[in-house]
């Protein structure tokens, strides 16, 4: 009898395979050259290009920039970087919910969500013969697993991502030290790095996911759900904070607390958005309610644009 992992497994390579197969493993070049990589060639210098491959000699001969370029490896080094912490599992429908069917109605928390993506752009690198690893992170604890190859090796993820999660509470979620953990990890090699994460989190992440991005090519997936930023109008609730358990109890049909949490979101997103700025990367937001087939093509095609 086929297991949980599994069954998402199945579902996830018949779904998304057809679709994907091709777009994502087959595009071996990054912005980014790995060790033993034989040079080819040497073109102008363009404003997007790695000042690193500037090549010196030459351009102080012809007076103008150029940059070498290099046949790259087609061996890949992928790795899945999660956030598991007790802001993620809002939205969660119970741990049933976890590979339930997209697209037919079903809501899933920010947990499942993300579960899918890992598995599922895991699933689609591994099929070209490339290594894939994963970092789960948690502020009390978090699990490494070395970068392998094969269909197993992605089931092993997806057991672990399914397996019920005891993210720690009283805290909130420190993104900073996800990402040094990452930097510290995947050091020995230039790697893809998927980032999925809610980006509920305290402050200093930036510097951190700036120094990622400065080694590998980095793809951040923000996960959020849709009643995260606008409150529903169901009179007196009891709230409470998942990250520190702070519990309150608000009248979520008074106008001017739902114009204080509007304004709040405002300077939430905009505060985000800046963070990303500094750190150099183009997140891809992703929510609990669009269908995951889509979004997938979606930031598939973005990548790739922004590939070349």
């Amino acid at each position: 009898m086929a297991t949980a992992p599994d069954r998402l497994l199945r579902r996830l390579e018949w779904r998304l395979g057809r679709r994907l197969d091709g777009r994502l493993q087959g595009a071996y070049r990054t912005v980014w050259h790995g060790d033993g990589v034989d040079f080819t060639d040497l073109r102008a210098y363009v404003p997007e290009d790695d000042v690193r491959h500037i090549d010196w000699n030459v351009t102080a001969r012809l007076d103008e920039p150029f940059v070498r370029q290099y046949t790259e490896d087609r061996e890949l080094t992928a790795w899945l970087v999660v956030d598991r912490s007790a802001s993620m599992r809002f939205g969660r429908g119970g741990s049933g919910r976890v590979g339930s069917g997209r697209g037919e109605g079903a809501r899933q928390g920010k947990e499942s969500v993300a579960t899918e993506l890992a598995v599922g752009l895991g699933r689609l690198v591994s099929q070209g013969g490339n290594r894939v690893g994963a970092i789960l992170f948690d502020n009390g604890k978090h699990l490494v697993m070395p970068p392998r190859t094969g269909r197993d090796q992605i089931l092993r993820i997806a057991r672990e991502l399914m397996s019920e999660s005891a993210a720690t509470t009283g805290t909130t979620t420190d993104l900073s030290a996800m990402f040094k953990l990452a930097a510290t990890t995947t050091a020995r090699r230039r790697s893809l790095v998927f980032v999925m994460s809610d980006f509920i989190a305290g402050p200093g992440w930036e510097r951190p996911l700036a120094m990622l991005t400065h080694r590998h090519e980095v793809v951040v997936i923000r996960v959020t759900d849709p009643a995260e930023a606008e409150l529903p109008d169901v009179g007196l609730i009891l709230v409470e904070d998942a990250e520190t358990g702070e519990q309150l109890l608000v009248d979520t049909s008074d106008p001017l607390l739902r114009q204080r949490l509007a304004g709040q979101v405002g300077a939430r997103e905009a505060e985000l958005a800046e963070g990303m700025r500094k750190a150099r990367v183009d997140p891809h937001h992703i929510t609990t309610d669009q269908d995951l087939l889509a979004a997938l093509v979606d930031m598939v095609r973005r990548s790739g644009r922004s590939r070349r």
